[in-house]
Parts: structure tokens; C-alpha cells; sequence
């Protein structure tokens, strides 16, 4: 059994390797590659036989739980508006009101508005068959347009509330939600556009991936007949499931702050309809109807096309359920624990050691969220005992966020989810979004504590 904690940093890394040898050079698929390490892992970590079962199928159904019903109903919605010609129409309109010149920047600061109240998968699977449109239209690759957009995802993922790694950190430690918002802001917004445009269109151009066919390839026949949707009804089903996790958010939150009571009615119905899955069902619903059966379209056509939308991403749900898998093996077997512990006891200043702590985790197991709030738990007392002010205390849980999403690879769900929609090989991916969003983390750490050093 491992318990030392250079004997768990020594399985860590050895299971990693394994796991992208087996990926890269022995071409075993990724899913099958990620359930039998995570297997291995856990029984050489100790793990009775008779637990083993149980132990992956939760690992990987709290990873796939949510983010099966994101994926399948973005799918479908993304499909709609594909094949009603609604992501042409948008696609259209944003070039015309920003020019050509400015398409990857448009998309970016739409992703950027969206992020607040949207979480990382469910954003990127709803704005993903808008950036392959524009990206067919114009030419010169996806990720001149994907990864910007996804950048900007990230980083309001990562460090903003309302989003539930910095929620739950200031709750640990007593920070004001509304300071970290509004320093969060002072780093989230110039980390976006150095690194997560500036940086990610430059670096986009170094990769030619073309635009991927998983949505399906560019449409010559639609599924829905008739002329294209309007403009506003295209933005109408955007904006539809951001206002409906806008409203769990707000009502979320007055809750937590004793505004209103938790049995208030009106709230707990808004956090249900809010609820991801719930808002992109309803959304898909919406689009259904609006762009297919009102427009003379029949019910089985319509199931026909949601089949058709459910099938391509059913890889993707499997591997970033195995990712999960894989980094809730590494979670329980105590890798990031050993890591977090061994950075714990170096004395380092206390925002150098929020962000490195937050970072190995991350890099241990794969989760954002697990990285903030268990950094959070480790240095809560030692931020309490120093006595830092109120600002410095939000800079800390931003340099938290900061750290969560460093080199997002194997161990995370959101690793394959990328790399399954954009077409990319596991090596390729390594290549272009691990070391992407550790650009990201730096970064936001820099600029974080450029602002700790004025405040």
C-alpha cells in the first residue's frame, strides 16, 4: 500500500506515463486506456479488490452525471441551429456588425459575457457549431476561432464567481464574494485578452486543424426546411439557458447571504430551472419547436435529428467520463493530497502558495473546482492567522482560480471534451491545449500578483 507521500507522488507519476504510453505509442484507445490505469492505479494504491467496482463506477458517473445531459442536449441543440441554417445566420450577423478581420476577438468577447453565469463544458458545447460556421466561412483553421473562445470560458470558469471553485473558497476562508469579483475582474479581463486572445490566436496559427465534422460537415441540404431563422430568434435560444442559470445563480446566492430564506418557493424554482441540464433541455425544447414543428417539420423527422445529434458525441461522454474516472482514482488514492501537503510546508509566501498548491492538485487529479476548494481548506487557517486585509485575501482565492486550470491534460474531463470536439489526437491535444492553458495560469498568477504587491 501507498502511504508515504513520495511513494504516492512516485504512483501519480508513473500512472500518467503509463497512461500516455499507452495512448500515444501503443494506440490503445483513450477510454479503454483510462479504465484499465485507473484500475491498475487504485489496486497498486491499495485498494481492495472487492472495492475496486465501485470505486471507478462513481469516479466516473459524478464525472458523466451532468455532463452526459450538457453534452447530449448541446449536441442537439447545436444540430438545430446548424441544420435550420441559425448558426449561418449569427455566424453572418457577427461579421457584418465586427468585419472579418475581427471574427476570432467577436466570438471571444461573446464567450467572455457568456462565461459569467455559464460553466466551462456547457459554454463550449453551445457556442461550438457558431465557431465551426465562422471557421468554415473564413478559412485559416479552427483554433484561430476556438481557442480564444475557449480561453475566455476558462478563465471566468476558473476565477469568477459565481462559478463554484471561487464560491466555495471564499466561503472556507471568509472572503467577500463581491471583492473577488471585482479584483477578479482586474486579472480576469487582461489575462483573457493577452494571453487567452492575444496569445491563443498567435499560437493557433502554429496548427493546422481544420474545422471538424462531428456537428456535421458544412450543410448543402438541411434537415429543416425553410428560410433561415431570424436573428433574434438565434440569440433568443442563446440567451435563453444563460438567463435560466443566471436565475439558479442569483437565486444561489442570495440564499447563501441570508437574503432571502432557503425555503422561499420562487428561488428554489428559479436554482431548478437553472440547473445546466434543465436549461439546455428546456432550450432544446424551445428549438424544436420554434425552428422544426411550427415550420411544418413532424415529430418523427424531429426525433430523427436529435438520434442524429446524439450519436457523434457518444465517444466524447465516454472518454471524459473515463478522465473523470481517472482523476477521481488519483483523488482518492491521496496523490494530490501528498502534493498539496508537500507545498504546504515550505514556507512559502502565502499567494505563492495558493497558486502552487491549487496548481498541483490540478496537475494531480484533474478537477478545478477540487483544486480551489482544497486549497482553500489547507491555508484557511494559516491566511486566518497572518492577518492579511480583505484584499489580499480575494487575491489569494483568485491566485487559487489562477492555479485550477494549469495544464489541463489526461486527468481532466474538460481535456477530452476539447479535444473530442475539435478533432484532436491525444498528442496533438497535449500540444495545443495543455500548454495553452497553462500560458493561461501564468499569466493570471503574474498579473494576480502584481495587484497583491499594490494592495
Amino acid at each position: 500500500m501507498f502511504t508515504s507521500t513520495a511513494s504516492l507522488l512516485l504512483l501519480g507519476i508513473a500512472s500518467i506515463a503509463v497512461l500516455l504510453f499507452l495512448i500515444i505509442y501503443f494506440k490503445l484507445n483513450a477510454t479503454l486506456s483510462l479504465v484499465a490505469v485507473s484500475a491498475l492505479t487504485a489496486l497498486v494504491a491499495g485498494t481492495p479488490v472487492g472495492e475496486l467496482v465501485p470505486l471507478l463506477i462513481e469516479a466516473f458517473s459524478g464525472t458523466l452525471g451532468k455532463l452526459a445531459l450538457i453534452i447530449g442536449f448541446g449536441a442537439v441543440l447545436g444540430r438545430i441551429l446548424e441544420q435550420s441554417g441559425g448558426a449561418e445566420v449569427l455566424a453572418n450577423g457577427m461579421l457584418r456588425i465586427f468585419g472579418e478581420k475581427r471574427a476570432s476577438l467577436a466570438l471571444s468577447v461573446a464567450c467572455l459575457l457568456f462565461g459569467f453565469p455559464i460553466f466551462f463544458d456547457a459554454g463550449l458545447v453551445v457556442m461550438f457549431p457558431i465557431i465551426f460556421t465562422v471557421a468554415r466561412r473564413l478559412g485559416g483553421g479552427v483554433l484561430i476561432y476556438a481557442l480564444p473562445a475557449a480561453a475566455a470560458f476558462q478563465v471566468m470558469h476558473g476565477m469568477m464567481p459565481p462559478h463554484p471553485g471561487p464560491v466555495a473558497a471564499a466561503a472556507t476562508i471568509g472572503s467577500s464574494v463581491g471583492l473577488i469579483v471585482l479584483l477578479g475582474l482586474l486579472v480576469a479581463l487582461p489575462t483573457w485578452y493577452l494571453a487567452g486572445y492575444k496569445f491563443g490566436t498567435w499560437y493557433a496559427g502554429r496548427f493546422n486543424i481544420p474545422v471538424p465534422t462531428i456537428l456535421g460537415s458544412e450543410v448543402t441540404e438541411r434537415e429543416l426546411p425553410g428560410p433561415p431563422p431570424s436573428m433574434w430568434q438565434v440569440l433568443s435560444l442563446l440567451l435563453l439557458p444563460i438567463i435560466l442559470i443566471t436565475g439558479n445563480t442569483v437565486s444561489s446566492t442570495l440564499q447563501q447571504t441570508g437574503a432571502i430564506s432557503t425555503d422561499n418557493a420562487v428561488a428554489n424554482v428559479l436554482k431548478m430551472l437553472g440547473e445546466t441540464p434543465v436549461a439546455l433541455f428546456i432550450t432544446v425544447i424551445f428549438a424544436l419547436v420554434a425552428l422544426g414543428y411550427l415550420r411544418g417539420v413532424k415529430w418523427d423527422n424531429l426525433s430523427a435529428i436529435v438520434d442524429r445529434a446524439f450519436q457523434p458525441v457518444v465517444s466524447i461522454m465516454m472518454v471524459a467520463g473515463a478522465g473523470g474516472m481517472f482523476g477521481g482514482v488519483l483523488r482518492e488514492t491521496g496523490v494530490g493530497d501528498a502534493l498539496a501537503t508537500s507545498l504546504d510546508h515550505l514556507g512559502m509566501p502565502l499567494l505563492v502558495s495558493a497558486y502552487l498548491i491549487s496548481l498541483a492538485l490540478r496537475v494531480a487529479q484533474g478537477s478545478a473546482t477540487v483544486a480551489i476548494t482544497t486549497a482553500a481548506g489547507l491555508l484557511g487557517p494559516a491566511i486566518f492567522a497572518a492577518g492579511v486585509s480583505d484584499a489580499r485575501v480575494a487575491l489569494i482565492i483568485i491566485a487559487m482560480g489562477a492555479g485550477s486550470f494549469f495544464a489541463s491534460t489526461v486527468n481532466d474531463s474538460g481535456f477530452w471534451l476539447v479535444g473530442g470536439y475539435l478533432g484532436l489526437d491525444t498528442k496533438t491535444n497535449l500540444k495545443v491545449w495543455t500548454v495553452f492553458t497553462s500560458v493561461i495560469s501564468v499569466v493570471a498568477f503574474l498579473l494576480t500578483a502584481v495587484l497583491y504587491l499594490l494592495f
